[in-house]
């Protein structure tokens, strides 16, 4: 909406600085934060009336979970709203990677609220039926995977080499895959208060940066990646899920006030798995979002180890219950995994330049 006040900028001086991408993703940022922090706490009040007992806690998870009892659950739909609102106010809404990368964050939200709402209103934490949800996950990626196709193309980049690998009919399936494997590995990572919030901020500065390069065609030829015109908006929707996601680690934070819930995770995540396929970073996806791909490999290794031996592999899965398991604290491992996630970005970011 902003935007086309740069249009005036013959008439209104000064405001031509609306047309900078840098100056809109930091607008965006302080924005979305300032939405959270002023109606998180009715929105939070709202939810615990509603809700009742709120999330339910798992039966067979450690014993310090169950002091949790009674937080309220679906605070994604605080950082939604936060970051929807500003990209509404900061970003070029034309743009088509924004459309397709706003329409899958929007409706693997609604399929996670979905999720929420089963979870709390039966106070089971089956929710969805695992088979629907990953159907509906896969045709909405695929859709989204066609328009970004159609739009750029179904290559795929190598990290330290500027090079396309043409994936043809392909490259449908496999960037469903990442998107639907982001969702969940954000959602299997969203299991302690503060946890799956910090990655996904770090996740989302960094493809901020790379969004940026990626859609200036001098900076992607300095940097020897491939360019996608059109791409560098997205850094100012990505600018606005950091804003909303630091207002909402305000109250995440231990003890947190309310859970992201599947209304955020799975948002978040197909976010930055549409974020990766439309700038073609999908493997720079896989080492930014390292600690996403660590939680849900545990999942993965738990469930097939267990077919077929019987036996666990890890004494609880996603891993981060595993340390808990092993005596560490809840802030223990938390902060830990905010370290490995920083570290894991740093190294993501590395890959920009060693070509």
């Amino acid at each position: 909406m902003f935007l086309f006040l740069s249009d005036l900028s013959a008439y209104l001086p000064g405001v031509g600085v609306f047309r900078y991408l840098t100056f809109r993703t930091v607008g965006a940022r302080i924005t979305a934060a300032m939405i959270v922090f002023l109606f998180a706490p009715s929105i939070i009040a709202s939810l615990k009336g509603r809700q009742g007992m709120g999330q339910p806690i798992r039966a067979d998870g450690p014993q310090t979970h169950f002091k949790k009892a009674g937080t309220p659950t679906m605070g994604g739909l605080m950082i939604l709203s936060g970051t929807v609102v500003s990209a509404l106010l900061w970003c070029d809404l034309s743009n088509t990677y924004f459309q397709v990368v706003m329409g899958v964050t929007l409706a693997f939200g609604a399929i996670g609220f979905y999720d929420d709402y089963l979870k709390v209103t039966k106070q089971n934490e089956k929710g969805f039926s695992g088979k629907a949800r990953l159907g509906l996950e896969f045709l909405i990626a695929a859709v989204a995977a066609c328009i970004i196709q159609k739009e750029g193309s179904s290559g795929l980049a190598f990290p330290f080499v500027n090079t396309l690998w043409d994936l043809g009919w392909f490259f449908i399936p496999f960037a469903a895959c990442v998107m639907v494997g982001s969702g969940n590995a954000v959602n299997f990572t969203d299991g302690l208060d503060g946890l799956a919030i910090v990655p996904v901020i770090v996740a989302a500065a960094s493809f901020a940066l790379i969004a940026y390069l990626s859609g200036n065609m001098k900076f992607a030829d300095y940097l020897q990646i491939h360019f996608v015109a059109g791409t560098g908006e997205l850094a100012v929707l990505l600018g606005a899920v950091v804003g909303a996601g630091l207002g909402f680690l305000w109250f995440n934070a231990p003890p947190a006030a309310i859970f992201m819930g599947d209304t955020g995770s799975l948002a978040l995540g197909g976010l930055l798995g549409a974020v990766s396929v439309a700038t073609k970073h999908e493997i720079v996806l896989a080492v930014i979002g390292g600690v996403f791909v660590m939680e849900a490999l545990s999942v993965i290794i738990q469930v097939g180890y267990f077919k077929m031996t019987g036996k666990r592999g890890f004494l609880m899965a996603p891993i981060h219950h595993h340390f808990e398991k092993k005596g560490w604290t809840e802030s223990q491992v938390v902060v830990r995994f905010w370290i490995i996630a920083i570290i894991l970005a740093l190294i993501g970011l590395s890959t920009l330049k060693l070509r």
